[in-house]
């Protein structure tokens, strides 16, 4: 059974996680009226779809390869009805995202051993409220320290002390202006000292062009490695969804600076945008782990890839379609 016929039962499961995508299912509604619209597949109707997609974010690389794939099954199926095109545009979604492997959206975690999570990003992404969402879910089970290693920006160590305190977690910090990987170093000690076994550490925004800063975080790894004797379970990329273009350019910097291993996508409620999440997996293979869905500590939710395409085009599956 196709990935369309399996959404067709979800309808009525309306959850928080798909009334958050109503401004991105907003910006793709125009493909339903554009397939209702029109009598013939026509390389027009496919010129308007590739303009719709491209609008959406989801990137002129990728959008030119689902195009291309659209129309290959569509003549594999010999489909003449531009309102089935419905099935393959979603079928082929999901394929294009999974692409033949398994996408584990599972954190990096090792039970009973001490666990060091990074979150990186530029400023204003969200970095900072991801860390306290996260850290409120992972109490449950483990005990939590949060490193305030963004030593630079104004406010940042009390900032990151008020969402501690919101999530019910400890938090160490030094002064502003103190070296960051010393921080980290202190902490990490403190973490061994103390049995923590699950540590998040917040870092100064970067710009993704400044070489001086990226080394500076690859030197934090190090540090980490040094106390830990491992590298970090995760290196979180956070980007904010609204920025979509700019969002995939940073994810392919940081992922050639960082080794990046996830991305949390924050303002996906905020987002018209909704091609990001597909443009970023295709392109750069970073899996994206979890969302961002509104301001509340229990607004981080995991990345569901059939909860989201089903968001997406949920108008898609309405009785009189």
């Amino acid at each position: 059974m196709g990935f369309f016929k399996i959404f067709r039962r979800k309808k009525d499961k309306i959850n928080k996680y798909q009334a958050s995508l109503h401004k991105q299912r907003e910006s793709l509604g125009s493909l339903t009226k554009v397939l209702e619209n029109s009598k013939t597949i026509t390389e027009d109707l496919y010129a308007e779809i590739e303009e719709i997609l491209i609008m959406a974010d989801m990137g002129v690389e990728m959008t030119l390869k689902f195009i291309a794939t659209l129309k290959e099954v569509q003549e594999l199926k010999k489909i003449t009805d531009p309102l089935l095109l419905k099935e393959i545009i979603v079928d082929e979604m999901f394929n294009l995202y999974l692409e033949g492997e398994i996408v584990d959206t599972n954190i990096n975690y090792q039970k009973e051993e001490l666990n060091v999570y990074f979150f990186v990003g530029v400023n204003g992404t969200g970095k900072t409220t991801s860390i306290a969402k996260l850290a409120s879910q992972l109490k449950k089970d483990n005990k939590v320290l949060l490193i305030a290693a963004d030593t630079f920006r104004a406010g940042a160590i009390e900032q990151l002390r008020l969402w501690g305190d919101r999530a019910g977690v400890d938090v160490f910090f030094k002064s502003q202006g103190v070296d960051p990987s010393s921080v980290i170093y202190d902490g990490l000690l403190k973490a061994k000292k103390d049995n923590y076994n699950c540590v998040l550490i917040d870092t100064a925004g970067r710009l993704h062009n400044k070489k001086h800063l990226m080394n500076e975080l690859n030197k934090m790894y190090r540090v980490t490695e040094k106390v830990t004797g491992k590298k970090p379970q995760e290196i979180f990329l956070v980007i904010d969804a609204t920025t979509g273009q700019n969002g995939i350019k940073q994810a392919q910097v940081f992922q050639e600076a960082t080794n990046v291993s996830s991305v949390i996508l924050t303002k996906l409620d905020g987002s018209s945008k909704g091609g990001i999440v597909l443009a970023i997996k295709n392109l750069y293979q970073i899996p994206i782990k979890y969302v961002g869905v509104g301001e509340k500590i229990t607004d981080l939710l995991v990345f569901d890839i059939e909860d989201y395409i089903y968001g997406l085009f949920s108008d898609f599956f309405s009785e009189e379609n």
